[in-house]
């Protein structure tokens, strides 16, 4: 399994560097390498019938004779081939776009093609296929001897590979694709072995794992698929939830922590100089906060919170429960307009407070930077508030009792243990998060955690209007803009890009502040804020925006967290069709934050549809684009409620991306989904918390190859859990 690539067939030195760069470094990361679709091919319909087809929108296979081969030319003397092929119910004219060159050479008159796309109707109402798939299924003159068994991307359920430009210029699309795994599967799988208990397969009804790997590849039937499908997410789940028991043991069984006294006379002294009235559920979760600071093994909690929700002062009130009790509170941020944002936040609200708050950033200037480590090093410094920079060498606490992270899913698991690392008696940990998730899930995502909810907003808040236009409509839009401005109000608009590319077309904030000053609101005070800006820069725009000395600031979605300014009321997002959904729900919160109706608009490119599915090698896989595109812009139209985005978001962009594989040390599921494979999800986490309880060290001779599997999953991970 540990075998090198290049002696696969079909494979060679020079793929193998490929997919090396690719992370396919063995033979055991190619047969895990997993198709991310499927395409039925197996029903094959004669072309007079393709009319019926092209309103469904369904790839369709037909089978014909090469009846005629031309290139054409546009306008601009770019070169388009064409493809003519019949059977005996009609003729489908089929058009390459690229590669125009190879096709000239490719096709001779009289051979047998299998072709699949989607069928369309061309200008004159004609059915067409652009870029079809095809097979050769003969050659001219040649005797009718196909087989189809041994066709790779027709006749059958088809596999489709995720691939990169290098790749596919390698001849590493679909269909290479296929045909390297075919010989990997053939050749190759029985080296593959079965790593889970034989007692847990049998239980939860599924396949050995060789048997599950050739059916994912080259299944027969979608149930057989399907079956495959059900074993290989389990794995992933059932290694992900050993992780977390792994981890809940050590935490809640092993480690011990620092027991608070009860909050004091502070504590008392900050809830009753707030300038706002708490939430029940604020209440509710600084109650969950404070008694699990009072046990003698660390807090190793989650706060769930809508934007807007009130996050900030259940973490101040642990951080003053902290200092009460002699020690320090690190509040690490993952921006440094947010940890700036914080650092403000908290020192207003301790002002006539006893209690010290220091920030840490990266672009500080050396001095500053030297007195607030001598601070945290003699212990002076109750609280530091910073971003990475409060994790790196040099940085020394006196007495670390609490650590506070916000929006811990940008955070990887090695950043987050380093900064408990720091406190010598292992600190509490309080992560909080604006991007929630159904209570259950986060119970079972988050199994080594505690989990806290703010399901109520505060009294004064009233739910963000947003509506969706398109740039035909900008200049109604900034009217609008300059008539809440007229009337006092503040306004943001976003961009993307910070500077304009020619790779990208999409509009830049530098471009369109200069625009938007010259010729939008010549009258008004404009800022620009963006994430190259030097800190004390960036500090400084917010601080006069904040004063209410820029009307209208332009950013890019280095707003996209932490800025708190209640005058503002209204936020335009440009290109809104390029943003995540849990991006969009981040900026939209940065208005709404006072008691003034507030307004979010999503301005969309109108062609945006048009110009993927014209640009699209692969039509279907656009259509799906363009449709999870549609769903996110409707979503956030019909709700402000977090957690309904958080769900459809989830639907949309699956786990992985959703909480961040790359930042959160989340591990990337290839197949599995924690929305809708919540039976798997539940069977494999109670498989592998039970597993932890009998063999904690996973000792037994029955679970050594569960051991190396796990050791194999989470190898980055392995210094941050111990195992045995």
């Amino acid at each position: 399994m540990s075998s090198d690539l290049q002696y696969v067939k079909g494979i060679g030195p020079v793929r193998a560097a490929l997919l090396r760069q690719a992370g396919i470094e063995t033979v055991r990361d190619l047969l895990l390498y997993f198709p991310y679709d499927y395409l039925d091919r197996s029903r094959i319909i004669p072309i007079g019938e393709l009319p019926r087809h092209v309103e469904a929108g369904n790839e369709v296979t037909v089978i014909g004779t090469v009846f005629r081969a031309e290139t054409k030319y546009t306008r601009n003397r770019k070169k388009i081939f064409f493809l003519t092929v019949n059977d005996a119910t009609g003729y489908l004219s089929c058009v390459w776009y690229g590669g125009v060159e190879w096709f000239q050479k490719a096709f001779e008159p009289g051979e047998v093609l299998a072709l699949s796309a989607v069928p369309e109707l061309d200008r004159y109402h004609r059915v067409q296929f652009i870029h079809p798939e095809f097979d050769r299924l003969r050659t001219k003159d040649a005797e009718d001897d196909t087989d189809w068994s041994s066709l790779l991307h027709t006749g059958a359920i088809i596999p489709k590979y995720s691939s990169t430009e290098a790749l596919r210029n390698g001849g590493l699309d679909n269909r290479g694709f296929r045909r390297i795994l075919r010989n990997a599967v053939d050749h190759h799988l029985g080296a593959l072995g079965e790593h889970l208990p034989r007692e847990i397969l049998q239980r939860n009804t599924l396949l050995d794992l060789t048997a599950a790997v050739r059916m994912v590849h080259f299944p027969r039937s979608y149930a057989e698929r399907d079956h495959a499908v059900r074993r290989l997410k389990f794995d992933e789940l059932f290694y992900f939830q050993l992780l977390l028991a792994f981890r809940r043991r050590e935490l809640k069984g092993e480690l011990r922590g620092i027991p608070f006294r009860p909050p004091g006379e502070l504590s008392e002294r900050l809830l009753g100089s707030l300038p706002f009235e708490l939430t029940g559920a604020q209440r509710r979760v600084i109650g969950e906060v404070r008694g699990d600071m009072t046990r003698p093994v660390p807090m190793n909690r989650l706060l769930q919170g809508d934007v807007g929700s009130g996050k900030t002062v259940v973490a101040l009130a642990a951080m003053l429960h902290a200092a009460e009790n002699g020690h320090q509170c690190a509040l690490m941020a993952p921006t440094e307009i947010l940890a700036e944002q914080h650092w403000r936040s908290l020192t207003a609200l301790l002002e006539g407070l006893p209690v010290t708050v220091r920030l840490l950033v990266g672009g500080q200037k050396r001095k500053l930077r030297g007195d607030v480590l001598e601070d945290l090093r003699r212990g002076s410094a109750n609280i530091v508030v910073g971003t990475h920079a409060v994790i790196q060498d040099g940085v020394d606490f006196a007495r670390l009792g609490l650590v506070v992270i916000d929006e811990q899913h940008r955070f990887g698991v090695a950043q987050r243990s380093v900064l408990r690392e720091k406190g010598k008696n292992n600190p509490h940990v309080l992560v909080m998060t604006a991007t929630p998730i159904p209570r259950t899930l986060a119970l079972t995502v988050y199994g080594d955690l505690d989990v806290s909810v703010i399901d109520e907003m505060p009294r004064d808040r009233r739910p963000v209007k947003t509506a969706l236009r398109t740039e035909k409509e900008a200049a109604k839009v900034f009217d609008f803009v300059a008539a809440e401005v007229r009337n006092g109000r503040q306004a943001y608009i976003v961009y993307p890009l910070i500077e304009e590319s020619d790779k990208v077309d999409l509009k830049a904030a530098t471009a369109e502040y200069e625009r938007l000053q010259r010729s939008v609101f010549p009258d008004r005070r404009l800022g620009l804020l963006h994430g190259r800006l030097p800190s004390e820069d960036k500090e400084a725009l917010m601080r006069r925006f904040k004063a209410r000395e820029i009307d209208i600031l332009v950013a890019t979605t280095v707003i996209e967290v932490g800025i708190d300014v209640p005058n503002a009321t209204i936020m335009v997002i440009e290109e809104a069709q390029r943003f995540g959904l849990s991006q969009l729900h981040q900026l939209r919160g940065r208005v709404g934050r006072g008691a003034e109706q507030s307004y979010c608009v999503l301005m969309t490119d109108s062609k945006y549809a048009a110009r993927v599915l014209q640009n699209a090698t692969d039509r279907a896989e656009a259509r799906r684009t363009v449709e999870a595109t549609q769903t996110r812009l409707r979503t956030m139209v019909e709700t402000t409620d977090g957690f309904r985005i958080a769900e459809v978001d989830l639907e949309v962009r699956g786990a992985g991306e959703f909480f961040g594989t790359r930042q959160s040390g989340m591990p990337g599921f290839r197949l599995a989904n924690i929305v809708t494979d919540t039976d798997i999800l539940a069977a494999a986490r109670e498989e592998a918390f039970a597993l932890v309880e009998r063999d904690p060290h996973l000792a037994r001779s029955e679970n050594r190859n569960v051991r190396r599997e796990f050791e194999a999953v989470f190898r980055d991970l392995l210094s941050f859990v111990r195992v045995g």
